[in-house]
C-alpha cells in the first residue's frame, strides 16, 4: 500500500460537534471523513461514488481519523496498553497526567510505552494546539421573535492544525483521492459549513514509511474507528484492548426520504484501541428504510507496536 500524510490548515475554524452545538470536539473520524469523500463524490457522477465505494470495499483504500500536528510534530492516538513502568516513585501526579493524555508525540511513541515519556510537559503543549470560542448566531423564522444560539468553535493556532493518513494501492487510485479531498477543502467538513467552517487548506503532504503500519509486531494500534466484519469479532476480541463508540447521526442526503430519518446505530472500536490479531473490517450499510445505502466506513488502518 502507499501511505501519505496529508496536512490540514483550517483558516476560518471548524465545528466538530458531537452532540452538543456549543462545544466542539478537537478531531474528526475516518467515517465522517468517509462519508464526506462520499457526497462530494456523488457530485462528480456515479462513476465516482461507484469508484470509491469499491476501492474502500476491497481494502484498496484506507482513511485514520485525523490527529493533532503542532509545528512539525505529528501525534498519534494514546494507546489503550498500560506502559511498562509509569513512575517509579509512585507520584500520584504523574500518573493522573499519564491517564489525561489524549495524543502521543509520533517520535515518542517507545518513551511513552517505556513510562519514560514527560507525561505533564505534553499535555502542556498539547493544549497549545487550539483555541475554542462561542459564535453566536440568529435562527430567524416566518412570523417568530429572533432566537440567537451559540455555536462552539475551534481554532487551531498558526502553525497547527490535523493531519490524515491515507492508503491506496495504486497511484491512480491516490490521485482520485487527492481530488476529492481538495474538492472537500472547498465544501469543508463537520458542522455549519454554510457559515464558512471546517473549510481547510491541504498545506502540505508527503509519502510514509509503510514497514510503520505492516510489519510484524506484538500490537497493531487502531487509527481510525474500526469495526470488524462479523465473523473476524471474535478473533479480534481476543487478547485486545479498547474502547467502544456509539455512532449514529442523520442521514445528510436530499433524496434518502421525504424527512429527516436517522442511521442505524454501530457501536465501533475507537482510534487507540490495540489488537493481537489484525482484521479486514467492513463498509456497513447503516440505512433504515430509506432510498438508497447510507455507508459507514468501518476499515482499520493499523500502527504498529
Amino acid at each position: 500500500m502507499r501511505y501519505k500524510v496529508y496536512q490540514l490548515f483550517f483558516p476560518g475554524g471548524v465545528h466538530l460537534g458531537d452532540t452538543s452545538l456549543d462545544e466542539s470536539l478537537v478531531t474528526f473520524s475516518a467515517d465522517t471523513l468517509f462519508s464526506a469523500l462520499f457526497q462530494e463524490a456523488l457530485k462528480q457522477g456515479e462513476d465516482c461514488a461507484a469508484w470509491l465505494y469499491d476501492t474502500a470495499v476491497k481494502g484498496n483504500l484506507l482513511l485514520s481519523d485525523a490527529f493533532p500536528y503542532i509545528g512539525d510534530r505529528f501525534y498519534l492516538p494514546k494507546p489503550m496498553i498500560r506502559p511498562e513502568v509509569i513512575d517509579d516513585q509512585g507520584d500520584s501526579n504523574q500518573k493522573k497526567a499519564f491517564k489525561n493524555l489524549k495524543y502521543i508525540p509520533m517520535d515518542l511513541m517507545e518513551d511513552y510505552l517505556r513510562g519514560e515519556l514527560k507525561a505533564k510537559k505534553e499535555n502542556s503543549l498539547l493544549k497549545q494546539l487550539s483555541k475554542r470560542s462561542l459564535k453566536t448566531s440568529a435562527k430567524i423564522s416566518d412570523g417568530e421573535n429572533t432566537e440567537p444560539y451559540h455555536v462552539g468553535t475551534l481554532t487551531y493556532t498558526a502553525g497547527n492544525g490535523l493531519y490524515i493518513i491515507t492508503a491506496t494501492n495504486a497511484e491512480e487510485d491516490e490521485g482520485k483521492l487527492y481530488d476529492l479531498l481538495d474538492m472537500l477543502s472547498f465544501a469543508g467538513i463537520g458542522g455549519k459549513r454554510m457559515s464558512g467552517l471546517g473549510r481547510f487548506v491541504i498545506s502540505k503532504e508527503k509519502k510514509v514509511d509503510p514497514s510503520f503500519f505492516e510489519k510484524e509486531g506484538k500490537w497493531a494500534m487502531a487509527l481510525n474507528i474500526c469495526l470488524p466484519a462479523e465473523d473476524e469479532l471474535d478473533m479480534a476480541m481476543e487478547g485486545a484492548r479498547y474502547q467502544v463508540r456509539k455512532r449514529g447521526g442523520f442521514v445528510a442526503s436530499e433524496t434518502y426520504a421525504a424527512q429527516q430519518r436517522k442511521k442505524k446505530d454501530l457501536y465501533m472500536f475507537t482510534a487507540g484501541s490495540c489488537f493481537r490479531h489484525r482484521f479486514k473490517g467492513e463498509i456497513f450499510d447503516v440505512s433504515d428504510g430509506g432510498n438508497h445505502p447510507v455507508y459507514r466506513f468501518g476499515k482499520p488502518m493499523f500502527w504498529t507496536i
